[in-house]
């Protein structure tokens, strides 16, 4: 993608982490590019509300990548705000990342039940307590260990709401929809956040401790989306997932026919994954396939990759990114 750094982005970051508590222990700094590169132009930040963001890309065929855990690479780690800024300053717009909360109730980002793979600690998320917590620092996609601190919810909420990214929140079970959405309103970042479902029982909790919420919510056609409408999901706030093993342009065509926004993703297993599969020819082809055949967000392990090889990314967000 070829984008320029919006003039005062490093000011508004700067405010961003100000907000924190004064009696956090550690002050988690943000990195705007890595050694020796040039962050390539970007577009104007998201200013429209979310659902007219999604149905200006449904009806223009546009489309965003969506960074799994926030888009890892060599020396950024998984859930970090330097890791999301990194990849926004590299176009990348949408950001999926993990809720967990401490033994003391603070919630932060992390995906794993236990620290270990990703964290340069042991034990448990619900055994240890924030201040603890924020001492430890992350790993990055080659284990190295990094200078970058677990971030608090509420801070990477903050940042996108400054920098005008979109944050696709995954609930780990040592927390709720609602505490995840209380940090939200309380962050002010409604217009910067999704709140990813698994079942029809959790997009039915969804709607009713965070009405007014963009969801991601199992769907493939209209069906389904009554379904939902039956345990009171709104479906100009659903973003229809279609999973992960095969498209199904089909599938896509009557979610397009029922004004809801179809989702695909392309990450999982390494060496089992679709990412690994589209790119063993070095041509991302069946990522353009995907967004002609209507799909509007696709998640994927290699968001690097995939917002380059794209242009309905670029020209979908400059379309429909401000009212």
């Amino acid at each position: 993608m070829s984008r320029l750094l919006v003039a005062g982005l490093s000011a508004l970051l700067l405010a961003a982490c100000s907000e924190a508590p004064a009696t956090d222990p550690v002050d988690t700094p943000i990195v705007i590019a890595d050694p020796g590169s040039t962050p390539p132009a970007m577009s104007t930040a998201l200013t429209a509300p979310l659902p007219d963001f999604f149905n200006c890309l449904r009806e223009n065929n546009g489309v965003v990548v969506a960074a799994h855990r926030g888009g890892p690479a060599i020396g950024f780690p998984e859930n970090a705000i330097e890791t999301m800024q990194y990849g926004f300053e590299r176009g990348i717009r949408v950001f999926e990342i993990d809720v967990a909360e401490s033994r003391d109730g603070v919630l932060f980002l992390h995906h794993d039940d236990q620290f270990g793979r990703t964290v340069d600690a042991t034990g448990y998320n619900s055994d240890t307590d924030w201040a603890t917590i924020a001492g430890y620092r992350l790993k990055d996609i080659d284990g190295e260990v990094t200078s970058f601190h677990p971030p608090k919810l509420t801070d990477a909420l903050i940042w996108a709401r400054n920098t005008g990214a979109i944050v696709e929140l995954d609930r780990k079970k040592t927390t709720s929809f609602a505490n995840i959405w209380a940090a939200v309103l309380a962050a002010g970042a409604e217009g910067n956040a999704i709140l990813i479902s698994y079942s029809d029982e959790e997009a039915a909790e969804i709607a009713r401790v965070a009405p007014g919420a963009m969801m991601t919510a199992s769907a493939f056609g209209g069906r389904d989306i009554e379904r939902l409408e039956g345990l009171g999901v709104d479906r100009s706030r659903v973003i229809a997932w279609t999973g992960t093993r095969e498209p199904d342009p089909a599938a896509y065509a009557r979610l397009l026919a029922e004004s809801v926004e179809p989702a695909f993703g392309t990450l999982g297993r390494p060496g089992e994954r679709l990412d690994d599969q589209y790119w063993a020819d070095d041509d991302g082809s069946e990522y353009q396939r995907l967004v002609d055949d209507g799909v509007v967000l696709i998640a994927t392990d290699e968001p690097y990759k995939v917002a380059e090889w794209l242009t309905a990314d670029d020209e979908g967000w400059t379309s429909c990114a401000t009212p």
